[in-house]
């Protein structure tokens, strides 16, 4: 690829609307275009990495037995009718009517349709189990899209669906999935990743994990246990409580908070000890609904609280919560586990202090168990010719999203490095002072010979070496080669490796050895 041929453009401005470095690097470095809130272009280099990461995503789930497929973007409402959730995601599933007056959606996730598969091509128990995947348009009307490839309306994900006849197998090809997938992470350049227990909201089932890029920029928050090793995602996660400064056998000087939420049927008051936080996702599991918080109030004597009126002008009917931590305090029932696990909290498993760290999630793994097929009523011939439903496994990893999260882990202050496995190019030569024939002669004389084997981009434009070297850290390729007046007469180049400091002097004739020692 000649960088003059190059579509795009690269700049040295830092956007004003971007947040992240990720984001930075990605519009600096022509890689991607904003059409729309959460809407982009991905434009060459950009596509020739994502398309390497889907090779490793294919070669790995091929591995493991997945047979790949592709299912429509629009679908017909009455796929989510048939399973229930057509009324349970809310707003983020963009819903319209085709010109005959019928239905449609963008598909967010595909289990109904994979599941409507299978009622078709799976009715005996000889047909099971399988998995089937595909890399595919998704679309999700995120109300906060931020971040760039981080949080996006309309995304590339890899989702597979596994099949079982029973617990065991799911189990079992679960674990192959859960392997497969650091494998994955690993091939890419992100062993960093780690796989934690996870809350599995809207798709349901018992068990779910998600993958975490752990870095400072991330938005979800994790909790660590650096001794025994326990990880969860903060909105599952379990800890013994630390003590507090106040005796909780002196009531009169123990501080509550209370907590005050709406729903669309009633208002909801939490109370809590006064140093935590509601952990508002596992509020919304039990309550099976949204909710908004409206205020808080902090009580010095737990007795209080008899003089609050609960209800809002909004609503006439209160539900109320107490924490576990107020276990001690007041005598009822309706004790819940709702605080927010938060650094310095007591591990269950060894008893040490837990750790809080911020990840990017960049995958998530389902055991759905019969939540589709139950619901959807899709059902197969077992051995003993009775009618029974299929488990199913979900797994999902954001092919964008890995984009923007792979310059996260890795880049300096002058642009991303790519890993060997996912790079754009594999050689970015500059050329100094290419208007000079000897220049010009031994740049596209080597541009051609490393063509046969590696994927090179050739910087032929007549650009200052400021300029090409700013635009070579911009495109991140893990090697660099400089042809110049000052090494055209010799046999030698000046060769760089992006992650490295230091530049070398290399002999033409042992270069391409050396590439290849380099890339295997």
């Amino acid at each position: 690829m000649l960088l003059s041929k190059l579509f795009g453009k690269r700049t040295k401005e830092v956007p004003s609307e971007a947040s992240l470095i990720s984001h930075v690097f990605l519009l600096r470095g022509g890689y991607v275009k904003n059409v729309g809130s959460g809407i982009y272009s991905l434009l060459t280099p950009a596509v020739k990495i994502k398309q390497k990461i889907e090779k490793i995503i294919r070669e790995e789930m091929e591995k493991i037995g997945g047979q790949e497929i592709f299912m429509p973007v629009v679908l017909p409402g009455d796929l989510l009718v048939r399973s229930g959730r057509i009324s349970d995601i809310g707003d983020e599933l963009l819903k319209f009517k085709d010109r005959g007056d019928r239905s449609m959606l963008l598909a967010m996730t595909h289990e109904e349709p994979v599941v409507d598969l299978s009622e078709n091509f799976a009715k005996s128990y000889a047909d099971y189990p399988f998995m089937v995947y595909q890399i595919q348009t998704k679309f999700r009307d995120e109300p906060r899209a931020r971040g760039g490839l981080i949080r996006l309306r309309e995304f590339t994900m890899k989702d597979a669906y596994s099949f079982h006849t029973s617990q065991k197998d799911l189990e079992e090809f679960y674990e192959k999935v859960l392997k497969a997938y650091h494998r994955i992470y690993s091939r890419i350049g992100l062993p960093e990743v780690v796989s934690i227990q996870s809350d599995s909201g809207m798709m349901g089932g018992d068990v779910s994990h998600e993958f975490m890029l752990l870095c400072d920029s991330g938005e979800d928050s994790i909790i660590l246990c650096e001794k025994c090793g326990y990880k969860a995602n903060a909105e599952i996660a379990e800890s013994f409580l630390p003590k507090i400064l106040n005796n909780h056998e002196h009531q009169r000087n123990f501080k509550v908070k209370a907590c005050f939420y709406e729903s669309s049927q009633y208002e909801v008051v939490v109370y809590i000890r006064f140093d935590l936080c509601v952990n508002e996702a596992r509020l919304k599991k039990i309550l099976r609904g949204e909710l908004v918080k409206t205020r808080e109030k902090v009580f010095n004597n737990p007795d209080e609280i008899a003089k609050i009126n609960y209800c809002s002008e909004k609503k006439n009917k209160t539900e109320i919560f107490y924490d576990i931590s107020l276990k001690d305090v007041y005598k009822t029932d309706n004790y819940c586990e709702l605080y927010k696990v938060e650094e310095g909290h007591i591990c269950k498993k060894c008893g040490a202090k837990l750790n809080v760290k911020r990840g990017i999630e960049v995958g998530n793994i389902f055991q759905l168990g019969t939540k589709y097929t139950g619901s959807m009523n899709v059902k197969y011939k077992n051995k003993n010719n009775r009618e029974d439903f299929a488990l199913m496994g979900c797994y999902g990893i954001g092919v964008t999203r890995l984009i923007a999260s792979l310059i996260e882990a890795h880049h300096d202050r002058f642009g991303p490095i790519w890993p060997k496995t996912v790079c754009p190019w594999q050689v970015h030569i500059c050329a100094l002072n290419f208007d000079d024939a000897q220049v010009r002669k031994r740049s596209v004389d080597l541009y051609d010979s490393l063509s046969e084997n590696f994927e090179v981009l050739l910087d032929d434009r007549n650009l200052s070496v400021g300029v090409q070297f700013a635009e070579a850290d911009l495109l991140g390729v893990p090697v660099r080669v400089t042809i110049s007046k000052k090494n055209v007469s010799t046999d030698f180049v000046e060769l760089k490796f992006r992650e490295k400091n230091e530049n070398l002097s290399v002999k033409i004739s042992e270069l391409e050895n050396l590439l290849r020692k380099f890339y295997i």
